[in-house]
């Protein structure tokens, strides 16, 4: 028997919404509308189709419908979806691809401790 999700854990940026600034989360969040600045977050990032992202990514696992601008930094697994565009550079371990995303910018694939090492002073700042 599977344990039940609890969705209050996923933190929500509803399309029409802008936000600029800093996103620090130890849960998972989903992001539809206009997002400015850096997302800190421990767990997964979805952006959505209606998503537009400006600044850096860091984060476990990060799911890819909409638009970022911005360098990402993945722990785990990137999946770019259809429809998908960034434009920035990707330091990930894995990369899921499917046809009609766009990337533009340099991909570097990366160890956790060199996720960690990347990410020290992202998080350092943070606190």
């Amino acid at each position: 028997m599977e344990a039940p999700v609890n969705v209050n854990s996923v933190s929500r940026i509803s399309a029409g919404t802008i936000i600029k600034g800093d996103i620090i989360s130890p849960c998972d969040i989903r992001i539809d509308g206009e997002f400015e600045g850096k997302i800190l977050c421990e767990g997964r990032v979805v952006i959505g189709e209606t998503a537009i992202i400006k600044g850096n990514i860091v984060c476990t696992n990060l799911d890819l419908w909409g638009k970022t601008i911005g360098d990402l930094f993945v722990k785990d697994s990137l999946s770019l979806k259809a429809g998908s565009v960034i434009d920035g550079n990707l330091n990930i371990r894995k990369l899921y691809v499917e046809l009609g995303s766009i990337f533009n910018g340099n991909c570097k694939m990366i160890s956790e401790e060199e996720f960690e090492r990347l990410t020290s002073s992202d998080t350092s700042d943070a606190e």
